[in-house]
Formats: C-alpha cells, sequence, structure tokens
C-alpha cells in the first residue's frame, strides 16, 4: 500500500512513539491526524509539519471523540492507516499488596478500558471509513497497526492490568484480520521491548544504563524511530496480515 498522499491517523501522537510515527509518515507523504490528550505538544507538533498534520484532542475511550478524529482523517484525503500507540496511567500494583488488601478493581478496569477498549474503539471506526473506500490494485482499502507490548507475552510483577490488556490486543489481532479480510483491511500488532521515550523522565543515558543491558543485541533501548520505520515496513508490505511481531532485540521478561 503506498500511503503517499493518503490520510493516517496516528493515536497517542504526541508521545514518544507516536511523534516519531507522525514523522515519519509525514516523510513518506501522508497527511496526518495527530490524535492525543495533550494540546500544546499536538498544537507544536502539527505546526512543525506544516499543513502535512493537524492536531485533534482525541479520548480513544469516548466513541465521539474518537468519532471526530476519523471524520478529521478522512477531511484530509482517503483514510487508509491507523496507528494505535496511545497510553495512559496502570495501576503498578500487585493483585495482592503485601499486607493482603486487593488491587481496585477500578484501577483494573481503567488500563482496560484505555489499552484495550480504546484500541477496538479506534479499529472499528478507523475499519468503518476504510471500508467504503475504492481498493487499490491489490484490492486493499487500509491498514490499522495496533500496539500491544513484550509484557503481553512475560509480564512482571505488578503488571497484571498492563499485561491482560496488551495480551487483548494480541489476541484480537488475528480474528479482525480474518473479520475484516472481507473488505480487505489489514490488521497487524507491534509489540515492543524496552524503548526510549519521554515518559521515562529521565535523559536518554541514564535510561540506558538502567535499562539497556538488560537487552540481549543490541545491547540498548529501543529507538522510537524503529518502531516508525516497522510502521511504514508495514504499511507498504501487503502480505503482513493478522501477525503480532515483536521488536525487542530478542529480550524476555523476567519475574521483576
Amino acid at each position: 500500500m503506498n500511503i503517499a498522499g493518503k490520510a493516517a491517523l496516528v493515536t497517542g501522537g504526541v508521545g514518544g512513539l507516536g511523534e516519531a510515527t507522525v514523522r515519519r509518515l509525514v516523510g513518506e507523504g501522508a497527511r496526518v491526524v495527530i490524535a492525543d490528550l495533550s494540546d500544546e505538544k499536538g498544537a507544536k507538533l502539527a505546526a512543525d509539519l506544516g499543513g502535512a498534520a493537524v492536531y485533534v484532542r482525541t479520548d480513544v475511550t469516548d466513541e465521539a471523540s474518537a468519532a471526530e478524529a476519523v471524520e478529521a482523517a478522512a477531511e484530509l484525503g482517503e483514510l487508509r492507516l491507523v496507528v494505535n500507540t496511545h497510553g495512559g496511567p496502570v495501576a503498578g500494583m500487585r493483585v495482592l499488596a503485601k499486607d493482603g488488601t486487593p488491587m481496585p478493581q477500578e484501577l483494573f478496569d481503567r488500563t482496560i478500558s484505555i489499552y484495550l477498549s480504546g484500541t477496538f474503539q479506534m479499529l472499528r471506526l478507523g475499519a468503518a471509513a476504510m471500508a467504503v473506500l475504492e481498493p487499490d490494485d491489490s484490492g486493499v482499502r487500509g491498514l490499522v497497526v495496533n500496539t500491544a507490548s513484550i509484557a503481553a507475552f512475560e509480564g512482571q510483577v505488578g503488571q497484571s492490568d498492563y499485561s491482560a490488556a496488551k495480551a487483548g490486543v494480541h489476541g484480537l489481532t488475528l480474528v479482525a484480520a480474518r473479520d475484516l479480510a472481507a473488505v480487505g483491511i489489514r490488521v497487524v500488532t507491534i509489540a515492543p521491548g524496552t524503548f526510549f521515550t519521554p515518559a521515562f523522565q529521565m535523559s536518554e543515558a541514564e535510561a540506558q544504563e538502567r535499562w539497556g543491558n538488560s537487552v540481549p543485541f543490541p545491547k540498548r533501548m529501543g529507538r522510537t524511530s524503529e518502531y516508525a520505520d516497522l510502521v511504514a515496513f508495514l504499511a507498504a508490505n501487503d502480505y503482513v496480515n493478522g501477525e503480532t511481531i515483536r521488536i525487542d532485540g530478542a529480550q524476555r521478561f523476567g519475574l521483576k
């Protein structure tokens, strides 16, 4: 699929993975909706990219808000690509605290709502917009790229909510790809390992020293540009479908 001259939507578009993806897609000739909840950063990024990108305040857990973002993308051109990189708070708690107190159910539900339900929200609304477009010469109408995590497979202590949500994104991938095959829409999930982003709130050197050595090879944290490179590859290669791709330097999470 050639995305030059087409429209794309990136949720979490001002975050580390999202911003790198937005910039890469603009570089590939796409026009992009930056969907996020950070107005100042979103407006600045859109201004940096000129007329190739617009910022749309988007809450992926709210249907009306999500629909507005999809509509805004469709106004930029044919919406052929949706990339879900949005994040949010996670409980960071064990199922039972050391004193025996169980994790509050609302914390678990909140994480599922953002990471899993929010991803499905953008998948279904994006697919609906793509389904009415004319297919290209390969019969492709569009692509949805979701973001899981290697925590979906080897969740660490205190990650029950996050791991469950990301495992759900992984589990959704093949079924959604099969559901949408009839209308020529592909679904692929990327499962990143430990990537350096501004969310770490420390210098890259500090983060690399703390976490980079746990990666087998290359012995460093992932770069957001490498995630964006994979998105661009997936857009171009129509035969990749229904798959979750780990991008983690052969890292496997241990117990903690």
